[in-house]
């Protein structure tokens, strides 16, 4: 496959957007058809074959300039120089000097680009790389050579030496300050989408308890792909066939027509269940921060799990719904923290209030997810209570905050809910409540 199209389908990959291998292989067909000379042509036809949505049209559009940009080179054929020089070893045919004082801006973006190419700027990965890749772009151009020229006119020590030394620091300036932009634009293609990747999965794996102000926006995106991806893959309809259990009796029905000599045959299917939610969440200072992100996880997929139902409590238990679903989300949270998380944590009570007015809620189809470090100021926890929803839902998830060391210290109640939860796990991070989410909409499968 041409060279530039793997690096271009290279970089669209690093900005997350989703190529496959016959997708390449399309695009490659497209170009041994369409050619390099007309632009425009080029561009419409990778755009059909790469770009699948509006988000990587715009994605594609800002990658193909800049990286087609950088080939437009004065007086080129608009294809990328090769280099036919090692990268450890710098150019000593080219006279950076001569280079620089010729004027010449066709000869000096070509000699960029074949140093470009010998230090494989193309692998940069990071911004603090780029003054790096620019030194070694210099080094490559016989920057050695302008660096002993300038030591000679130093070592003169005369007005003229002076003046010549002066000259040779500002085209040395110059000669890096291009290097600079070329790596820059490098970085612009292949980097920056790789570091924003970078980005983001730290910021998935940084605990909850450590997000600050400034993450919430990231967060916030993030949470919004994690929803998405758990979209398509719990959202595909609901139904599997069993293919190694056979239906006899709509097989027979559905061949009567042909006394019943089976042509058509039909496998007994198993129906999926749709899933219910009943979301409680602790919203007491030590726990809120959490039930921030699950919240706003489990609201961005109301359309594949419609039947959610979401309660707050500190000790009286809350229908949280109305005011998640009337209200732009933080606003909502502002709420929820107003009207449930001002009290003094107790969970026997928020049992109570759930058995007296929400019980009907719990059935067979229900799975329960309590989000709480289980502290309840050494009151009675009601562990009956909650053994009862046990029983009657499809399964009971618990999520703490809380490291598994402290489990059963002070007042937590936890080694007491523990024996009537089908999971109970420790959350930290957006992953681990991915992770939560992605179990719980499973056991529909």
């Amino acid at each position: 496959m041409d060279r530039q199209i793997t690096s271009f389908i290279r970089a669209l990959r690093a900005s997350d957007v989703r190529v496959s291998t016959g997708e390449a292989l399309d695009a490659a067909r497209a170009v041994s058809v369409t050619g390099y000379a007309d632009r425009n042509f080029l561009k419409d036809a990778l755009r059909c074959t790469l770009a699948k949505s509006p988000d990587e049209v715009v994605t594609f559009d800002e990658l193909f300039e800049a990286y087609f940009a950088r080939r437009d080179i004065p007086g080129g054929d608009g294809s990328s120089p090769e280099s036919d020089t090692d990268s450890d070893t710098p150019n000593t045919d080219i006279d950076p000097v001569e280079l620089m004082e010729s004027g010449d801006e066709a000869a000096i973006a070509a000699a960029l680009e074949r140093a470009a190419d010998a230090v494989d700027t193309d692998d940069i990965r990071f911004s603090t790389q780029v003054a790096y890749f620019a030194q070694q772009m210099v080094k490559q151009m016989g920057g050695e050579k302008l660096q002993e020229r300038l030591m000679q006119a130093f070592q003169e020590r005369s007005e003229e030496g002076e003046a010549e030394a002066e000259r040779l620091i500002e085209m040395r300036r110059d000669l890096t300050l291009r290097a600079r932009e070329r790596v820059q634009r490098s970085y612009d293609i292949f980097g920056k989408g790789e570091t924003e990747q970078f980005r983001n999965d730290f910021a998935e794996n940084k605990k909850l308890s450590a997000i600050e102000l400034s993450d919430m926006a990231r967060m916030k995106v993030l949470v919004a792909r994690i929803a998405k991806r758990l979209a398509v893959k719990h959202s595909r309809r609901r139904r599997k066939k069993n293919r190694g259990q056979l239906d006899v009796r709509r097989t027979m029905r559905a061949n009567a027509g042909v006394d019943g000599v089976p042509f058509n045959v039909v496998w007994r299917q198993k129906k999926r269940e749709r899933p219910k939610i009943v979301v409680i969440c602790d919203v007491s200072g030590s726990v809120a921060r959490y039930v921030r992100f699950l919240l706003l996880l489990l609201w961005s997929m109301k359309d594949v799990v419609p039947d959610m139902h979401a309660f707050a409590f500190s000790n009286r238990l809350v229908d949280v719904d109305g005011i998640l679903e009337d209200n732009p989300f933080e606003h909502a949270m502002d709420i929820i923290l107003r009207v449930a998380g001002m009290g003094s944590t107790d969970y026997g009570q928020a049992w109570s209030d759930l058995k007296t007015n929400h019980e009907s809620l719990i059935d067979r189809r229900t799975t329960i997810i309590v989000l709480g470090d289980g502290r309840s100021n050494y009151d009675d926890p009601r562990t009956d209570l909650f053994r009862d929803f046990a029983a009657r839902a499809k399964r009971t998830i618990w999520l703490n905050p809380e490291p598994l060391a402290a489990w059963g210290t002070g007042d937590s109640e936890i080694p007491r809910y523990r024996p009537y939860c089908s999971t109970m796990s420790h959350v930290a991070t957006l992953k681990d409540l991915e992770r939560a989410v992605d179990d719980v909409l499973s056991a529909y499968s």
